[in-house]
């Protein structure tokens, strides 16, 4: 069988499509990077918020005109939208072929000989993938250290998607990093819904830091990233081992969502806005170069000019390197849904696109500061990367000066900042 792919969504998702990708080439079927010609396609859809499942409606779209043209034989969805609306993509789309779970994901082979609709239930536990292909450049992966989240944020589809919180044994992390190493790969990004609270629920406590531990004993990793953090379960003892080795990259992803207290409180987000500045105060003080990512919703119900305010001078003082703003989406079944005091949309655009304006004006501050200076790069091709504080799929790139060998780490001085857009020299 000849198969092809449309992932769509966050790095998690892309690596659900990465393991079932590899269940399939291991049964002896052929992955096709163009769609035509594949006697079937598989869409991989996200369902987290109103957006992205109209891009998935898009690409459902898209697909079923491939087949129309008899391009592809058939047409197969999966992914996060089926978990949220089951049934109901078929009567959206008839023309589709099979709507399938992501619990039968587990069974690929066998679902994609099958027709209409098939359900199964998540899976209660995550286990070393059998084989793994890589979506991702051969020297950039991203690890799935646990799925599925308990945080039950007041605006997040994800408990209703992916189901509680499940962590990968530790055994299976290290065999499954292990073998990335011995297949080339140069920097593994830890991912799960909340990469702080790993191990919760095996080990009875969070055991983040001791995952880290046992991973920096394997010499052949050379470089470990660590993605979506909560801020209260970032602790000293996780700064102080970012900032013992440069094996990890001073980097880490704390999705903020807000400052404001009454925000977060509506948010049900577990921790106020003294407790988030502790955080990163904190962190600066213990990894003087760690490099901060965060994202930020804005007009969420009852967001008052004050509450944003203290919002935009918070970005401002705490100068991230890197910053997504969304627009709250009001989204049926989550508790948000219902609050009080809906932001109209004209208003939450303004006030994304005012945020936004900040951070512009931090990342020139910042520009200033590095110019000259040297920083660690990975070599995304002969001349383009990412600098340590640059994310794969997710953050900027930068181009060099001259070639350099495609996966290599190395030193670079920062000649030229503009923006987001950054030219390095390589350094000897």
């Amino acid at each position: 069988m000849k198969f092809s792919l449309i992932s769509l969504g966050c790095p998690k998702n892309l690596t659900n499509s990465e393991e079932f990708s590899a269940r399939l080439i291991g049964k002896g079927h052929q992955l096709l990077l163009d769609p035509n010609g594949a006697d079937i396609l598989i869409i991989n859809t996200c369902g987290f918020i109103a957006s992205a499942v109209q891009e998935a409606e898009e690409e459902i779209r898209y697909a079923l005109e491939l087949k129309k043209a008899g391009a592809v034989k058939k047409v197969a969805v999966t992914g996060c939208m089926v978990e949220r609306y089951k049934e109901k993509i078929l009567t959206d789309f008839p023309q589709l072929d099979l709507v399938f779970s992501i619990g039968k994901q587990e069974e690929i082979e066998k679902t994609l000989t099958k027709n209409g609709f098939q359900n199964s239930p998540l899976p209660k536990q995550l286990y070393l993938p059998e084989y793994k292909m890589s979506l991702t450049a051969p020297h950039t992966a991203y690890l799935k250290v646990a799925d599925g989240c308990n945080n039950r944020c007041a605006y997040c589809t994800i408990p209703f998607l992916r189901g509680n919180y499940r962590s990968k044994p530790m055994e299976d992390i290290l065999r499954e990093a292990e073998l990335m190493a011995e297949n080339g790969v140069k920097e593994i990004s830890l991912i799960a819904q909340d990469t702080t609270s790993y191990g919760q629920d095996l080990y009875a406590k969070p055991s983040l830091v001791p995952l880290l531990k046992n991973l920096l004993k394997n010499r052949k990793i050379k470089r470990l990233r660590l993605m979506y953090g909560y801020p209260h379960r970032v602790t000293e003892e996780l700064a102080e081992l970012i900032a013992s080795t440069p094996r990890i990259f001073h980097y880490i992803d704390i999705p903020l969502q807000h400052i404001a207290d009454p925000v977060l409180k509506h948010m049900n987000r577990h921790c106020d806005g003294a407790q988030i500045r502790r955080t990163l105060d904190m962190l600066k003080k213990r990894v003087p170069d760690i490099s901060l990512r965060t994202n930020f919703i804005v007009g969420f119900p009852g967001e008052t000019e004050s509450d944003f305010k203290e919002l935009q001078q918070f970005v401002s003082d705490y100068e991230f390197d890197n910053m997504g703003v969304f627009e709250y989406f009001r989204e049926p079944a989550t508790a948000a849904y219902d609050l009080d005091r809906q932001i109209p949309q004209d208003l939450k655009h303004q006030r994304r696109l005012l945020l936004e304006e900040t951070q512009s004006r931090v990342i020139d501050r910042i520009n200033k500061r590095i110019q000259g200076t040297v920083v660690e790069a990975i070599a995304d091709g002969p001349t383009f990367g990412r600098t340590y504080k640059d994310a794969p799929d997710i953050d900027g790139q930068v181009t060099f000066s001259q070639p350099v060998k495609v996966g290599s780490i190395f030193k670079a001085r920062i000649m030229k900042s503009t923006g987001y857009k950054r030219t390095l020299e390589p350094v000897k």
